[in-house]
């Protein structure tokens, strides 16, 4: 639970501030603060242990902190972690997704559990926004490949129209074309004014598709550069640097 109850006056979708947060006696994040605007990727990166995934589950509501503030939305997940969740759309690295249901009965299945429903043609056009070919639409999702079952996750996200997008390694294990397909599908995100944040260990896929790239270590952001500033030749000695840092023992 954070220490300070006052509302967090919701100026960016993604708010954190000072954030700390143990597993037992293992700190994992460590005054962590981040933002993320509207209509921007945020890609956060970072060796293994680094507080990284820790800090979706904090957005989520999964985790409480010890320390700090955090808000979604103006809404503290700590304390009310449905309201959080009402403004994300999370996409693991492994989509849950239903083998048996097609890519529109998989659709229209999440919404209902949302509280939304749809329309078809409003869940086909996502689909199609996403990138999903007319043929897989009624097709179930046991032949589908990794990237296919991302577009019908994406789609629905377009569909909640919610305001805040969690990516937790989006492009592993796609070949790079469904990586630049995918990143093409952030954009889009991006521009109907999503505040995305999007961990992942793919520095290339990050700096194609980003607005900020910030490197998370021992629990804290240990440096930020705007993917297209004057130090974005830096990027690669940077991400060597914290990949391979001592950013502990847990995620």
């Amino acid at each position: 639970m954070t220490t300070n109850d006052q509302p967090i006056p919701p100026t960016d979708p993604i708010l954190i501030a000072d954030l700390t947060l143990s597993y037992g006696p293992t700190a994992v994040l460590n005054g962590l603060s981040l933002r993320v605007p509207a209509g921007s990727i945020t890609a956060l990166l970072g060796g293994n242990g680094a507080g990284k995934s820790t800090t979706l589950s904090a957005l989520l509501g999964f985790t409480r902190a010890r320390s700090g503030r955090i808000a979604v939305c103006g809404t503290d997940p700590a304390t009310n972690p449905d309201g959080a969740r009402r403004h994300i759309a999370y996409l693991p690295e492994n989509v849950a997704l239903y083998e048996h249901l097609t890519a529109v009965e998989n659709a229209d299945y999440l919404l209902a559990l949302s509280g939304e429903r749809k329309r078809r043609d409003a869940i086909t056009g996502a689909l199609a926004a996403a990138g999903l070919q007319d043929p897989a639409w009624d097709r179930r999702l046991g032949g589908f490949s990794k990237g296919m079952r991302q577009k019908v996750a994406i789609a629905v996200a377009l569909l909640r129209q919610v305001p805040v997008l969690l990516l937790d390694e989006p492009t592993s294990g796609l070949d790079p074309r469904a990586t630049a397909d995918f990143n093409r599908l952030l954009v889009q995100v991006r521009a109907r004014g999503t505040a995305v944040l999007m961990v992942t260990h793919d520095l290339l896929s990050a700096a194609d598709v980003a607005d900020r790239i910030a490197f998370l270590e021992a629990g804290r952001v240990a440096h930020e550069v705007a993917a297209d500033g004057p130090d974005r030749f830096d990027v690669r000695a940077l991400h060597a640097r914290f990949q391979h840092g001592d950013g502990g023992s847990a995620a």
